[in-house]
């Protein structure tokens, strides 16, 4: 590192002095027409500041007589057009749970939660409305509030923890129109979006915040038991229009008044700001449909327990799996369960899975992504697994399921 030097002021180059000037002789023809030039302006000046025929304030104005006039501008722009067409379109889900009084034991029905909704399909006397997993998770009542405040009861018709999205549904008597679906492949960074919700509740219904998109495809840890342990990574649009708690649900509309994004989230941290989540539309469809069709999402399952091989010390992977040194990722197999495709296929506890199909895994985390986004139940799955240290390929057919 360069030594830092005391400040030193540069030295002063000095002109070598010059004898002074004499002053001219002024003469009193100059004098005057000088004169008559400053009074000239001078009075310009004065009179066009000061005339009662200007607009400016005259003398002898009393103050008390000026009036403040309001006048009215019809501002609307494309964001004003956009949030006049779709703001109704977005609602507020209060989740309402049963409480129990610990001195008394008596129970009452308090509100746990409020987060937003979309509304996106009318089917005769029904109206369905997308949200997060968590703004209806163990809600025992559900209540709808509309963007000019009418409340309706709401019925959760299925949710799901993995994507973290939900469908409830309610009458479509209030109903009016439907959020227009967009192709959240097409975003590009630094486009518009404005995000539509409740933050802080109810409150501050029908909040608009307006941002861009910052980014794609961002893999975001999620801890859904909260044991410290990453047990999914969401894909997420990052956009730094505000959202807060109470947004979750809500719309991410680009400048078509189209549904890019579901909100779901934000990074929070005071050395953090402008960091906000969605759940893109396009990945988000197919869940929705079989949400609503089915009230659940159907998973393929393998039937067995794992562990990733991060987590097995470097002597127990070279001693009990026989891993050659090559081998830094991949998952251990635990247990497998009985009449299940893993067991079918022959898979033994202590395989180490390092590739499905053509993708590598790396850990959990890549080998659910690979069974839950790219595999259907009924689906032939390649399994690749080092067995007491040799390589070998299984070929599984995968059944529906819960677990891995």
């Amino acid at each position: 590192m360069m030594e830092e030097q005391p400040y030193v002021r540069e030295p002063v180059t000095r002109q070598p002095s010059l004898p002074p000037k004499r002053p001219k002789k002024t003469g009193f023809w100059q004098t005057l027409f000088g004169a008559i030039i400053g009074g000239t302006v001078v009075g310009f000046v004065s009179w066009s500041i000061w005339s009662p025929g200007t607009d400016q304030m005259s003398e002898g104005t009393n103050m008390s007589e000026l009036q403040t006039e309001q006048v009215s501008v019809d501002v609307d722009t494309d964001l004003t057009k956009v949030v006049e067409e779709v703001a109704h379109q977005v609602v507020g889900i209060t989740n309402v749970q049963t409480i129990r009084d610990f001195w008394t034991s008596k129970t009452s029905t308090a509100e746990a939660g409020t987060g937003s909704g979309v509304i996106y399909k009318v089917d005769g006397e029904r109206a369905y409305i997308v949200t997060n997993h968590h703004v209806v998770q163990d809600a025992e009542e559900l209540e709808v509030t509309f963007d000019d405040g009418t409340k309706v009861d709401g019925k959760l018709v299925g949710s799901d923890i993995w994507t973290d999205l939900a469908v409830v549904e309610i009458p479509s008597e209030h109903v009016d129109s439907v959020v227009q679906m967009g192709d959240s492949d097409t975003l590009k960074r630094g486009e518009t979006v404005m995000a539509i919700g409740n933050p802080l509740g109810l409150g501050f219904s029908g909040s608009v915040t307006v941002g861009v998109i910052s980014g794609k495809d961002r893999l975001i840890p999620v801890d859904f038991d909260n044991d410290g342990v990453e047990d999914w990574q969401a894909e997420a649009i990052q956009t730094d229009a505000a959202i807060n708690p109470g947004n979750s649900g809500g719309a991410l509309i680009n400048m078509a008044g189209q549904l890019v994004g579901i909100n779901s989230m934000k990074i929070s941290s005071e050395a953090v700001e402008g960091i906000g989540l969605a759940i893109p539309i396009n990945l988000a469809l197919p869940i929705i449909d079989q949400l609503e069709t089915t009230g659940e999402v159907s998973r393929p399952t393998m039937g067995v327990s794992l562990l990733d091989l991060q987590r097995v010390s470097a002597h127990q992977q070279q001693l009990e799996l026989k891993l050659p040194k090559e081998v830094t990722g991949g998952v251990v197999v635990v247990e497998v369960l009985p009449n299940t495709p893993s067991a079918l296929a022959g898979l033994k506890p202590y395989d180490v899975i390092v590739k499905l199909d053509d993708t590598e895994v790396e850990d959990m985390i890549s080998l659910r992504r690979h069974l839950y986004t790219k595999k259907k139940v009924g689906d032939s799955m390649k399994v690749t697994l080092y067995r007491e240290g040799k390589k070998i390929e299984v070929d599984m057919q995968l059944r529906e399921g819960e677990t891995f």
